[in-house]
């Protein structure tokens, strides 16, 4: 009977596997095709001669360079804001008390239930009062804090145990010190975890650039890859899943290089 839900288990999972695979490795496989062989039906699953000029189709159909200096900008931009903004809030939320805390963290939590979409046009004008539009500033500023990030953070540090913050007072640190020389390094999983959930939500963030750009010089990569489908004779998919496959393949590096530190953000294990 055992042997039998293990098995109904193992089963499942594969299944759940292939559910989110699939997707990806039919973008491999159709950026890797000819025009024909993409548009075929029923679909090949594998091209005969793989097809790796589509790279550089998509590459070359547009400023790609500037597309992506302007991805790693912003998302480098936005990622250096929010840790400035994010730990100080959390340290407080986590290990003080004053008059108003419950309802002003309740209100920055409120936050996370309002899309982009419903408060863009506020932000749009307000961008356009500053001079701001067309500019990277206009899609660093609207997301240099992150309510998401301030509840993470502060969920780590309030599992620090008290001591070692008495302990590190007692030998006369400052709290601007024992917030970024003791609760920082403990609390460097949750951080390189909400680092690549930001990453990977502003890098591929399609809705913002679109509105607040009107040219080429300050737009990102997914409007520029979206730009692929505006082609006379009708959508090039292999050269369209190509584009695709060079906005993906950053964002598979680096949860490659984050993934040890993701599985120790969501297991707790104590302070050493």
């Amino acid at each position: 009977m055992i042997l039998l839900k293990r098995s109904f288990n193992i089963v499942g999972l594969l299944l759940l596997a292939l559910l989110f695979i699939f997707p990806f490795v039919w973008m491999v496989s159709t950026s890797l095709k000819t025009l024909g062989e993409a548009m075929t039906f029923p679909p090949k699953w594998l091209p005969e001669v793989l097809q790796w000029q589509n790279f550089a189709a998509a590459w070359n159909s547009g400023p790609f360079l500037q597309y992506l200096t302007n991805s790693l900008l912003v998302t480098g931009g936005i990622l250096i804001l929010q840790f400035v903004t994010v730990v100080p809030a959390a340290y407080a939320f986590a290990r003080y008390q004053f008059r108003g805390q419950k309802v002003l963290f309740a209100l920055i939590m409120v936050t996370l239930m309002i899309p982009a979409q419903l408060i863009f046009l506020p932000v749009y004008i307000q961008m356009s009062n500053w001079g701001l539009l067309n500019q990277a500033w206009a899609l660093i500023l609207p997301f240099a804090s992150s309510a998401f990030g301030i509840f993470l953070l502060r969920q780590s540090f309030k599992q620090v145990p008290h001591e070692l913050i008495e302990a590190a007072r007692l030998d006369d640190a400052s709290e601007w010190k024992i917030m970024w020389r003791v609760m920082v390094p403990l609390a460097k999983p949750t951080l390189i975890t909400f680092a690549l959930f930001s990453f990977i939500t502003h890098w591929n963030d399609y809705f913002w650039p679109l509105v607040m750009t009107t040219n080429n010089d300050a737009r990102t990569l997914p409007v520029g890859i979206a730009q692929l489908r505006n082609t006379e004779g009708g959508v090039s998919w292999n050269t369209l899943m190509a584009g695709n496959m060079l906005l993906v393949i950053p964002v598979l590096f680096v949860f490659l290089l984050a993934q040890r530190q993701i599985i120790r953000a969501f297991t707790y294990t104590g302070v050493k």
